[in-house]
């Protein structure tokens, strides 16, 4: 599971990455992410009712934290990451959704170093 350090917890963190990050998406989820500062990175989980009733939603919430816990050390300091699952979020294989993520995050930090030069 992830840590309780590593989960974004404010309005504001979830705002500041949504709206003034960049966004990748997959069908089944969109990754938003943003630097703000030198903290540890921070993660936050959306997911709407549109992905199912609670049992659902929460097993997707689950899920992706257990995904997001392996990939923490990826993210550079000071990033906000919100994770949104998408309704096909709820029928897919823990498989495709691990690489459905990995390739979203991929995007996000690919076009991150080529603009900032190859620097973290």
């Amino acid at each position: 599971m992830l840590s309780r350090h590593s989960r974004m917890r404010r309005g504001e963190q979830f705002e500041a990455a949504v709206r003034r990050g960049r966004r990748a998406g997959r069908p089944t989820l969109v990754v938003h992410f943003t630097i703000s500062g030198e903290e540890p990175p921070l993660v936050g989980f959306v997911v709407s009712k549109a992905v199912g009733g609670a049992v659902t939603r929460n097993k997707v919430k689950r899920r992706l934290r257990h995904l997001m816990r392996d990939r923490l050390d990826r993210l550079p300091r000071g990033s906000l990451l919100v994770v949104r699952a998408n309704p096909p979020a709820a029928s897919v294989r823990f498989e495709q959704l691990a690489a459905e993520l990995d390739l979203a995050l991929d995007r996000l930090l690919r076009r991150r170093e080529s603009s900032t030069g190859g620097q973290k």
